[in-house]
């Protein structure tokens, strides 16, 4: 894996320079503007096929039950900073914070994690409110707009291990309804092929180096960030205009 590259907009390191980036570069304004011819016809298209729509899912049948106090969630799906960025703009969460989840402590690094082998996903710890949205409404945001949960193994221009669809439930209660909900949207076939999705109960969550936090928020014109997260924004606020906030939660703002 290369050295992280410095990032002009604020001199993070941004993700691994990759055979793609100069053509992503290029391509922005193609891209960008197909996109937009797209949405003028009113196609509709899954997050992650061609990253400018989402799609509009039932609730899940089944739900944890209220809860009074802060509950914690962790997803994965593909670049954390997409995930990390939706989960942000939803309202009762409180934190939303960009880590590695699958594999052992020594192992929970960028540059480890990146070789795909070290068992772990980039992944999302969200702490919500559970008085103004529930485990299941989080799952439906996550399989909605959050990434393609059909990608085995990839997500967009990312593949391995690292960038599985996996949701690392905290309890039973969260695994018995994860596991409803694959069943309920694979049954009702609106991807046209079934989930990828998988379930891994019991890994404990490491959060992820300073850079990569609030990264979609604090690079809005970075390529990577133009064409492959953006559009999940746009999508959670028109799916979702009554969770979503204009303002995101921030991890800097917390510290």
């Amino acid at each position: 894996m290369t050295t992280p590259a410095l990032d002009p907009m604020n001199t993070a390191p941004s993700r691994p320079a990759r055979a793609w980036t100069l053509a992503l570069v290029v391509a922005t304004v193609a891209i960008a503007g197909a996109a937009m011819t797209s949405a003028a016809r009113g196609e509709r298209h899954v997050i992650g096929f061609d990253g400018d729509k989402g799609v509009a899912l039932p609730a899940p049948a089944v739900d944890e039950p209220a809860a009074s106090s802060p509950q914690v969630a962790v997803f994965a799906g593909g670049c954390f900073w997409g995930v990390q960025g939706v989960f942000q703009h939803v309202k009762g969460v409180t934190s939303a914070v960009s880590g590695y989840a699958g594999g052992a402590k020594g192992t929970a690094d960028y540059e480890s994690v990146g070789s795909g082998r070290t068992g772990h996903a980039e992944s999302v710890r969200v702490t919500y409110d559970p008085r103004q949205v529930s485990y299941g409404r989080l799952l439906q945001i996550y399989f909605s707009v959050a990434h393609d949960p059909t990608e085995l193994n990839r997500q967009g221009p990312d593949t391995g291990t690292q960038y599985r669809s996996t949701i690392f439930p905290v309890n039973e209660g969260q695994a018995r309804v994860a596991s409803a909900y694959i069943a309920q949207l694979n049954a009702a076939g609106l991807f046209g092929r079934p989930l990828a999705t998988t379930i891994e109960p019991d890994r404990p969550f490491f959060a992820a180096e300073g850079y990569h936090q609030d990264y979609l928020t604090l690079n809005p014109r970075a390529p990577y960030i133009v064409i492959n997260d953006l559009p999940k924004i746009g999508e959670l606020k028109r799916i979702f205009s009554e969770l979503y906030r204009d303002q995101p939660v921030l991890v800097s703002s917390s510290r």
